[in-house]
């Protein structure tokens, strides 16, 4: 039992994660294919518990923080990688902490930006097939094996979302917030997509499908922002969360 709490709590090295990945996700392709035995889901809920508390011990003293997600295949001198770094710089500058999924892309130049100019940068990484390793700007990282466990820590320590472009990833996590927003399990924090071009096509399908088949209205999804100037996303965040009474992390703050 002991051996197991260290394996949770001090997650493998690398190179064991690497050995044991092919085995941990034919077991997880096997898990969520069918039922298992009810002894295994059992100590796979054990394991996940253990996951939440990992998490939640590692991002408690990160003070308010804001998620900011995008693709990871966005590099360096990509526009939308230099509007990532901008929007890390400018989150960081206002005192808060940035949060992202801790990988390369989008992600890496959120986290760039903040720890450029001396803010908090943390990243929430996962395990994967093709090993994503944490990227080198991040000041906290944590990794994680499950996916829905990330999401929640991603949500749970935010006080808006910062949607930059980004694939099918980038799509469940926004989904995600603005879900858990639009049905009253979070308070009603910013969602901004930043990038007007990239997400043009996916406001017009809102108006033109959702709303006007009435499976939404547009009252239920105005906390749903788009802009391309982070100073304007500093704005909206910040007027969302002032009465809230939250108390920003300093720029000299660390994590311990």
């Amino acid at each position: 039992m002991l051996f197991f709490l260290k394996s949770v709590f001090r997650p493998d090295t690398r190179v064991k994660r690497l050995k044991n990945l092919r085995t941990k996700v034919q077991s997880e392709s096997q898990y969520l294919a069918g039922r298992n035995s009810l002894s295994k889901d059992l100590i796979r809920l054990f394991r996940i518990a253990l996951e939440f508390i990992r998490g939640m011990r590692t991002l408690h003293p990160i003070g308010p923080a804001v998620s900011v997600f995008g693709s990871a295949q966005f590099g360096e001198g990509h526009p939308y990688y230099e509007l990532g770094r901008k929007v890390g710089s400018a989150l960081a500058r206002e005192g808060y902490t940035v949060m992202t999924g801790g990988g390369p892309g989008i992600m890496e130049a959120a986290n760039r930006g903040a720890q450029e100019i001396g803010g908090i940068s943390v990243g929430c990484n996962i395990i994967l097939p093709h090993e994503q390793g944490p990227n080198p700007y991040v000041d906290l990282v944590v990794t994680f094996y499950y996916f829905f466990v990330r999401k929640i820590m991603l949500t749970k320590y935010s006080y808006a979302f910062v949607i930059l472009p980004g694939g099918m990833g980038t799509l469940d996590e926004m989904s995600e917030a603005i879900t858990l927003i639009k049905t009253g399990k979070l308070y009603e924090f910013p969602v901004i997509l930043m990038g007007k071009e990239y997400w043009k096509g996916f406001f017009d399908w809102v108006n033109e499908v959702l709303i006007k088949s009435g499976a939404v209205s547009h009252e239920e999804l105005n906390f749903v922002h788009l802009t391309d100037d982070p100073l304007e996303a500093i704005r909206m965040i910040n007027e969302s969360v002032m009465g809230l009474e939250l108390s920003l992390t300093p720029l000299s703050s660390t994590c311990d």
